[in-house]
């Protein structure tokens, strides 16, 4: 996996098992924590009701955009 994310230019910020925080990864953690809970708020993706991979993709997409667009009319 690290492979891959690098391929497309990305840094991987993976915590090891039994690492619960770090003074480096505790930085960008909450951002992940944040949107995950900010996307548990669409019933659809919480509970997978899609037999396709590219519906889920979808919802999870329109899901993001949704949510980001409620932030910026904030």
């Amino acid at each position: 996996m690290h492979r891959r994310l690098r391929a497309r230019g990305i840094v991987p910020r993976i915590a090891r098992r039994g690492v619960d925080r770090s003074e480096r990864l505790g930085r960008y953690r909450w951002k992940i924590e944040r949107t995950l809970a900010w996307l548990t708020g669409y019933r659809r993706l919480t509970i997978r009701y899609e037999r396709h991979g590219e519906h889920f993709a979808g919802f999870s997409q329109l899901a993001a955009a949704l949510t980001c667009s409620k932030k910026v009319a904030k």
